[in-house]
């Protein structure tokens, strides 16, 4: 039986650590740039070698994520990181961009790729184009239930999310950021505009009001047998800016359960196991959308929740008072519920006001009130332990693995003394002194097995000690100690690797095109906006509307905008099709005329070209590209630009904030408004202000295709914003 693959997260040298020796059975990780954790503290090229070798010493696959986004003046630079990580032995790189993973794949064919969740990989269509050009696993994305995940068959590994944080919007399609303040999560930047609080209106009114896209942590331990069952390849954990502490526990738990279940044992994820977990972070639990879960929004608070210990009686400008409902220690960390006020207890007393390191549950302590927090904001608040330093110490003290190997020692007279040790896949032989009989005192078995048995400063342990000897021999304890080192450093050396020959690699350069004929199109959402398109003799017309499109269709100009999400795809045949997501541009390429949406995060030309080869006759460039960068690109002419109006911030799965027919927006601290709409079983999220590159006219040169996006615009607002884009070429 194929057995499952535990997947830890490390963000530094210390959660590497912690997670090879709590049972990893990989990990994944990034460098300095081109990871979707940039804010992470990540590995230096001197310490990734660190972490690679460290790994394979001790049987751990390492996966490096360069799963960001790429602009064309970064390709070289990512192609010359790829080399060095495949010439130092990664077990597989983690991508997201697909014009990097065919070009990765032509030029470092043995290179292994996993395409990254924020790929938006959700449908058998996708999926089934990265088995074909040779990747061999893909991370599904977080909204997909696990009877979706299942049900796809393609014979690729399945990467699953099974705990920690949760982005409400599909990972890959996140435009929040960007777009408010200039932090990418495509980039691997993202600021946390889902962890902020909003209002939300409808028809004018406030109705809610809190953290209201800050979601639930995500935790499948209840489910794990069901995920087991369903015979996933590899279980992923989020945290790559998570502690040490985050680290080690949720590998232990999970390696603990995952081996009762191989061992026919009872899977039990005991109350002392989630209160653990509990403890090192969460924002409250939820099985999540594997487990078709709807409620996963956590709105009261975005911060790390610990577990309640008690609620404050008391409260002067002195003294914080505290009945316990748990033991407290000092140097723990607590938060006040409902509140932004938390601290370190850098000094601890009991009921009467004495110095104390630990005041048990039941009892009354007391805490330096060190912000002067006011009597009405604190008097009965429960309190929240966010770090528990009884059980840091617990998580810190790690027994080191140990990898199991025979020796065998043959000791016979007039032969050389020959020692061998295996770890099953690797053998090492060396040879001693010629054996000769003892003229006082031989060597006894026991002591040649005690000194064997010496491997304290090693990572291995001995399961068998073979020893076939001849009686009455001399040995020296010398030359037995410098065997049994010599063996094991020639297998610890065999067994991080070594460091392949580099290649010369040659990054052939992308086709250039282009063209002078510019097109306009615009991407219309109502009747009026698809006629006053017309009536301009617009190039190219999208509409969101099937039953508009099947009603203008005749018009040979006007193609029908498709689903972002699509679990099973609808048949078209001979249609006009502007494809939102990868499994549609496979699916209807073949029999349909395709363009490609803004949606694919195509930020370089090697995009272009696959996306062209596949079929797509124009391809909408990402709307994070600056002026700048759309500058940069080579292939102009099958490429389409937004110069005008309102991206989609987010698509988020459901109904979350129960919309009917009234005018939804949600409020920023800023006050900013982005309208919410429910379309197609999903919750859409607009900015809160167009895009606007109309006056970038001498950086948007020779483009083939200049589109405006329309939302809500009437019909002269509409025609306005066409003869803008008509003045502006």
């Amino acid at each position: 039986m194929k057995k499952v693959e535990l997947l830890i997260p490390v963000g530094n040298k210390e959660c590497l650590y912690a997670a090879i020796h709590n049972g990893a059975d990989a990990v994944y990780l990034g460098g300095k740039k081109f990871g979707a954790r940039a804010y992470s503290n990540n590995f230096d090229q001197e310490e990734m070698c660190e972490a690679i070798k460290l790994c394979h010493l001790y049987g751990v696959k390492i996966y490096v994520t360069v799963n960001t986004m790429i602009y064309n003046n970064e390709i070289s630079e990512v192609i010359e990181y790829l080399n060095f990580l495949h010439t130092n032995g990664v077990d597989a790189v983690i991508m997201q961009d697909t014009g990097l993973i065919a070009l990765t794949r032509k030029i470092i064919p043995d290179l292994e790729i996993h395409v990254s969740t924020q790929a938006h990989n959700h449908n058998e269509s996708g999926i089934n184009f990265y088995k074909k050009i040779g990747c061999t696993r893909v991370v599904f994305d977080r909204e997909s239930s696990l009877e979706e995940i299942t049900s796809i068959n393609v014979d690729i590994e399945k990467e699953v999310f099974v705990y920690g944080a949760l982005c409400i919007c599909y990972s890959g399609n996140c435009l929040f950021s960007a777009l408010n303040g200039g932090r990418s999560a495509n980039k691997g930047m993202c600021a946390g505009a889902c962890r902020l609080p909003y209002s939300l209106l409808k028809n004018g009114e406030i109705k809610d009001s809190g953290y209201l896209l800050s979601t639930k942590s995500l935790n499948t331990l209840n489910n794990l047998k069901e995920i087991l069952d369903a015979n996933i390849d590899s279980l992923k954990i989020e945290g790559r800016m998570k502690s040490k502490e985050y680290v080690a526990i949720v590998t232990k738990t999970f390696r603990k359960l995952i081996d009762c279940y191989y061992n026919n044992e009872p899977i039990t994820y005991t109350e002392e196991d989630k209160t653990k977990l509990l403890k090192t972070y969460n924002r409250e639990f939820t099985s999540g959308y594997l487990f078709n879960e709807e409620n996963i929004i956590n709105k009261r608070t975005s911060n790390h929740q610990g577990i309640p210990i008690g609620t404050v009686i008391g409260v002067n400008n002195k003294r914080i008072t505290i009945k316990l409902t748990e033991n407290i220690h000092q140097e723990d960390a607590i938060r006040f519920d409902k509140t932004s006020s938390g601290m370190f207890i850098n000094f601890l007393y009991n009921e009467k006001g004495s110095l104390v390191s630990e005041v048990k549950k039941e009892n009354i302590c007391q805490l330096d009130n060190k912000e002067r927090i006011m009597i009405k904001d604190l008097l009965g608040s429960k309190v929240l332990k966010t770090i528990d330093v009884e059980l840091n110490k617990e998580l810190n003290n790690i027994q080191e693995k140990k990898i199991p190997i025979t020796i065998s020692i043959t000791a016979k007279i007039g032969n050389k003394l020959k020692l061998e040790i295996t770890d099953n896949v690797n053998n090492i032989i060396i040879e001693g002194k010629i054996v000769e009989q003892a003229k006082t005192s031989s060597i006894e078995e026991s002591r040649i097995k005690e000194q064997l048995n010496k491997l304290g400063s090693t990572p291995f342990v001995a399961k068998n000690i073979d020893i076939q000897m001849d009686k009455n021999i001399f040995i020296s304890i010398k030359e037995l100690n410098e065997l049994r080192r010599n063996s094991t450093e020639k297998l610890t050396e065999l067994r991080k690797g070594q460091k392949t020959s580099e290649k010369n690699i040659i990054v052939p350069e992308p086709i250039v095109k282009i063209d002078n004929n510019k097109k306009i199109s615009i991407l219309t959402r109502t009747e009026d906006q698809l006629k006053i398109a017309l009536a301009n003799k617009i190039d190219i017309i999208y509409t969101t509307s099937e039953e508009l499109y099947n009603k203008y269709k005749e018009y040979k100009n006007i193609f029908l905008r498709l689903k972002r999400v699509n679990i099973k795809h609808k048949e078209y045949t001979n249609e006009r099709l502007l494809c939102t997501e990868f499994g549609s541009v496979l699916k209807y390429s073949k029999f349909n005329t395709i363009r490609t949406d803004y949606y694919l995060n195509v930020a370089n030309d090697y995009t272009i070209n696959e996306l062209n080869k596949l079929g797509s006759t124009s391809i909408t460039l990402s709307v994070e590209l600056t002026p700048y960068d759309l500058s940069q690109i080579k292939n102009k002419k099958d490429s389409e630009i937004i110069v005008y109006g309102t991206p989609e911030c987010m698509i988020i799965k459901n109904n979350i904030f129960n919309i009917q027919n009234e005018k939804t927006e949600l409020v920023n601290t800023k006050g900013e408004k982005f309208l919410v709409l429910f379309e197609n079983d999903y919750t859409h999220i607009f900015q809160h202000k167009p895009i606007n590159l109309l006056e970038n006219k001498s950086k948007l040169k020779n483009f083939g295709t200049y589109r405006i996006e329309l939302l809500n615009e009437n019909i002269s607002q509409t025609q306005s914003i066409i003869n803008k884009v008509k003045d502006m070429l």
